[in-house]
Parts: C-alpha cells; structure tokens; sequence
C-alpha cells in the first residue's frame, strides 16, 4: 500500500532589479523561520549583468555585487529588451531545476512573476513546465497598467482574470503601491498583506504571519503529494 506524503511547496524566487538571488534570499530572512519552513524556496540570478550602478536603487550598502537583471525598458516603460531571452531563460531553469509548484517575486521580479503566470495561461510562454499554480507578489505590478506598456509575448497576459492562486504585498510607504492595487484585479480572490513599510521585503506582524501561513496552506493542497517507495 502506498503511502502519500504532503511536501513543501517548491517555489522559484525571482529578485529584484539590478540585485541578486543571494541578495533576495537574505532579505527573505526577515520573515519568521516558521513560515520559511513551510516553503521550499530556489533563489536564481537573472541572465544579465546589471547596466548601471547600484547608486540609482537608493540602497547601494546593502547591495554586494555580481549585480543582475531581468531585462531592460527605457525611461517611460514603452520600450523593452531582452524579454523574450528573458522568459526563455527562465523557463530552462525550470526544467534543469523543477519542477515547481509557484513564483515567488520582488519588484521586477514580481512583474515577472505575475506576467508569467498570464503568459502561460495564454499558452505563449512556459509550455514545456507544469502549470503555475500560485505566485507571491512583492512591490509588484502588471504590465499594460496605468504606468508601464506591455512587452509584445506579454501584452495579453492580463486579459482575463487569472485563476492562479495569489499573494500580493502592498507596502504603505512603497512608491510602486499603487503598481500593486492595479494588479489586485487581475487575480481571482487574491490574499493581501498590507504592510508599513516601503520598497522592501517586509518584516511580518501577527496578522501577516497568518495570512502568509493560510495561503501556503491553500497552495500546499495542490501540490502533488510524495509516495515514498517500500
């Protein structure tokens, strides 16, 4: 008779602009060890070497180079490079290091993270990996809102509401807070953890640790169980 075991979600975390996966995974150490646990989280840097200099993140002494990012916009977010190459690369982290259960993101990060579980629903983009199926959100926002135009593989990746399971972070003092409010509709029944604090990954009150603890509990149902050999 086999016996099923529940497992840890396995979450792939994408960080933020012009910074690192090392980076990101230290400023995740800010939430406590008993949500940490519940999740199985895979730190990865993004393909390209960052263009400019840690100066313009406004957080240059917490910042140790090799620096990366995702892929590049000019000033007004109409133009973008490197997306596709981008997506791709993504993509075969996945299959050299998945599989996985869902995304985890900060900042750019996020907006990748929200746009990829759109593409893929559109059947543009991760075709060869197992559905997404949640992401978590952080200083995030969507492409083709108020502010930043949608690179062309993504441009109908918030066509519908998303049937993702998803956690949104929106930070009280955080300049892409309203990014963040925008992207709420896109996602049927998001959990929200509101927070004071600004562009960061956040520190978690009592109420955030359980919001946090309800939806890994959500996500962790859907993940296929483990049937340990005998």
């Amino acid at each position: 008779m086999e016996h099923q075991l529940v497992r840890k979600p396995r979450v792939l975390c994408l960080h933020g602009f012009r910074t690192s996966a090392k980076i990101l995974e230290k400023q995740t150490q800010v939430w406590p060890e008993f949500v940490r646990e519940k999740m199985d989280l895979v730190f990865i840097d993004a393909p390209f070497p960052a263009e400019g200099g840690v100066k313009e993140l406004g957080a240059e002494e917490e910042l140790d180079p090799p620096l990366y990012e995702w892929f590049q916009a000019n000033k007004d977010f109409s133009k973008y490079w490197n997306f596709d190459e981008c997506v791709a690369f993504i993509e075969d982290c996945m299959l050299k290091n998945g599989p996985f259960d869902g995304l985890l993101g900060f900042s750019q990060g996020a907006f990748l993270s929200a746009a990829l579980a759109g593409m893929q629903a559109e059947g543009v983009a991760l075709a060869s990996v197992p559905k997404i199926k949640f992401v978590m959100l952080i200083s995030g926002g969507k492409f083709g809102g108020s502010r930043f135009s949608s690179p062309k593989l993504a441009q109908n990746a918030f066509s519908s509401p998303l049937e993702c399971s998803s956690l949104h972070f929106l930070g009280e003092r955080d300049f892409a807070k309203q990014n963040g409010i925008e992207l709420l509709d896109s996602f049927v029944d998001p959990f929200v953890i509101h927070h004071s604090e600004g562009h960061v990954i956040p520190k978690l009150d009592e109420r955030g640790s359980e919001i946090m603890l309800k939806f890994i509990e959500k996500v962790t149902t859907t993940c296929p169980p483990l049937t340990p050999s005998l």
